[in-house]
């Protein structure tokens, strides 16, 4: 980690268990509310000990330890000597004494109950900090848990990694009860005066029998339009409160905060014996399943987890009949996956899926003689076709992308395959909505000038805006948080007939934009969105080293992202998560998060799921 402020140096320490940045953000907190605590109070020089002279005056004390200029005064000025005993002004010696440093210590006892789920957290893992570095400074024993567990599992002594790992997966839907409050008392033998013992969580832990006497910290979310604040009130048992408003940091670095702060989740490998090595690897139209084609003909669409922490679910799979071969695959509008295989025998394009709308089945069958010519081309052999389905008048159409990038529509009931669209060079569904580019003359696509298509489900058209600029064929859509559809679109890269790319968040406004050029060498693979505040997205590039993953914006400098365990032979940006995922020549399939920045998917080849 680089070197803190000056501010933020006492606790460097404890900071230096984040990456920098979290650092950072955690410690402008820390500083703040250590400020509210306050230092632990000294203890009385009656409280006992081992003596250890004297340490300065005091106005109280016995006979043997008054100054000798008192002494001196009784004997030259008797009256002024009685009148300053009356009023307590003679001085006497102020005894020392050594403490055990063992006797002292601070208790943290945190509620993780629904009160203080999620960005409350990032309050309550600040005060650990601050209260760890307090305890330290005045010499004393810090300890600390949570109230819902039981106490013999509990409490932690430090404030590290292991710790606070295990503090962020106790979060419950239980709140704290009374019995659990005095469970934790009689463990830790706080007895009825306890010296410096704090509650944390909600208002309402101050009205449990048994808080009294104890100090209290209240953390609120503030509720305000836009308000991205916590109200943090300090209470000491013996001070006026002190009430701290405190400013999130960017959502991104909640979410890492309360997920993985130490940035040590690896994703474990998936393991699979039923199925055999992955051929293939694409995107579903919603950007929100990798589609996987298997060497012993079967495809699955595997849901991608958003944290390496996240479980792997299991993946939706499809295995083909005998004599049919997969030649399409996608995910339904309605859900489940949507397959579209060839009978070589029947000379017959078969729709695998129950269609909403469709009284045929799950199978749809449409002979070979309705299919437009560039479409049977496409099932003539290659990688599998990208499906996807849209509903039309209460009705589940399918939709197929063809090898020439020609969009079809099928109507199974009708033995119809309708051609929509030509020059289709990106493609992205959202919410029924469905997104993609082409071109607005079929004859001759190299120089047309490309278009920003919108399909509304409804009645099945929407709006067509022209690009403000020539392209090249290419073109990827980035994810964003949310839009409408009255919204110019997501975010998009066209590759220019020069060489380089127009990369924009409205794609019909061409000064909100920028060009970036791309190194020779290497290829564009997708488009990176993440942070989501950034001004303009950045191109996502592979090197020519065929493993390094690499951003690049406008400034056209390559920003390492990741290195593959192999080279790469297939890879891509997911247009609905922050997510790149890839397929080594070996057979390793990984999916990595922009947002975590490491790895939330990994498929080992020989067996992978």
């Amino acid at each position: 980690m680089s070197e803190l402020p000056e501010a933020l140096r006492p606790w460097a320490a404890q900071l230096s268990l984040f990456p920098e940045d979290l650092a950072l953000s955690l410690g402008a907190h820390v500083a703040r509310l250590a400020a509210a605590l306050g230092p632990m109070r000294a203890r009385n020089e009656m409280e006992g000990g081992e003596p250890l002279g004297y340490d300065g005056l005091t106005r109280r004390g016995s006979p043997e330890r008054l100054l000798m200029s008192e002494w001196l005064m009784a004997l030259e000025a008797p009256d002024e000597f009685v009148r300053r005993a009356a009023f307590g002004e003679q001085a006497f010696l102020r005894p020392a004494f050594r403490q055990p440093q063992g006797g002292r210590r601070t208790v943290a006892l945190l509620d993780a109950g629904p009160d203080q789920l999620g960005s409350p957290r990032i309050a309550h893992m600040a005060l650990l900090v601050a209260l760890a570095r307090r305890a330290e400074s005045a010499g004393a024993a810090f300890s600390w848990g949570v109230l819902q567990s039981r106490p013999g599992k509990q409490p932690f002594s430090t404030v590290d990694a292991a710790s606070l790992g295990q503090w962020l997966k106790a979060g419950t839907d239980a709140p704290p009860l009374p019995a659990q409050l005095t469970a934790w008392r009689e463990a830790l033998e706080l007895g009825s005066a306890p010296e410096d013992v704090w509650l944390v969580g909600s208002a309402r832990l101050a009205r449990l029998p048994g808080a009294e006497g104890l100090s209290h910290v209240a953390v609120d979310e503030v509720v305000a339009p836009d308000a991205r604040q916590l109200s943090v009130e300090v209470r000491p048992a013996s001070r006026p409160p002190r009430q701290v408003v405190l400013e999130l940091p960017p959502a991104p670095q909640c979410v890492r905060l309360l997920r993985d702060p130490f940035a040590t989740a690896v994703a474990a490998p998936v393991l699979d014996s039923r199925t055999s090595p992955v051929r293939s690897i694409q995107f579903s139209a919603d950007g929100l399943r990798l589609l996987m084609t298997y060497a012993n003909g079967g495809v699955a669409a595997q849901a991608l987890p958003q944290s390496p922490r996240d479980t792997v679910p299991r993946p939706k799979r499809f295995m083909a009949p005998n004599g049919e071969r997969v030649v399409a695959l996608g995910w339904r509008r309605t859900g489940g996956l949507l397959v579209m295989t060839w009978h070589q025998a029947a000379a017959s394009l078969h729709v695998h899926g129950t269609l909403r709308g469709h009284s045929a089945g799950r199978v749809l069958t449409i002979p070979s003689s309705a299919l437009p010519e560039t479409l049977r081309a496409s099932l003539a052999a290659g990688p599998p076709l990208l499906a996807l389905s849209t509903l039309r008048e209460g009705r589940e159409v399918p939709l197929v992308l063809d090898s020439a990038r020609s969009l079809h529509q099928l109507t199974p009931g009708e033995c119809l395959v309708t051609p929509l669209h030509h020059g289709v060079s990106a493609l992205f569904e959202r919410r029924g909505g469905l997104f993609f580019v082409d071109r607005d003359r079929q004859e001759d696509w190299a120089d047309s000038t490309p278009r920003l298509v919108c399909l509304v489900p409804k009645a099945f058209d929407g709006w067509t805006r022209t690009l403000p600029f020539e392209g090249a064929g290419a073109a990827y859509f980035g994810h964003m948080r949310d839009f409408s559809r009255d919204e110019p679109g997501p975010p998009l890269a066209i590759h220019h007939q020069s060489g380089s790319w127009w990369v924009t968040r409205e794609s019909h406004e061409e000064q909100t934009g920028a060009w970036v050029s791309v190194a020779s060498g290497m290829n564009v693979v997708g488009l990176c969105c993440w942070p989501l505040d950034t001004p303009l997205p950045g191109l996502v590039v592979l090197g020519q080293d065929q493993r390094t993953f690499y951003r690049v914006t406008r400034d056209g400098v390559p920003e390492f992202l990741v290195s593959a365990a192999a080279p790469v032979v297939s890879s891509g940006v997911s247009p609905a998560l922050p997510l790149l995922a890839w397929m080594t020549e070996k057979g390793e399939v990984c999916a990595w998060s922009f947002q975590h920045r490491a790895l939330v998917y990994r498929a080992t080849p020989g067996g992978t799921s």
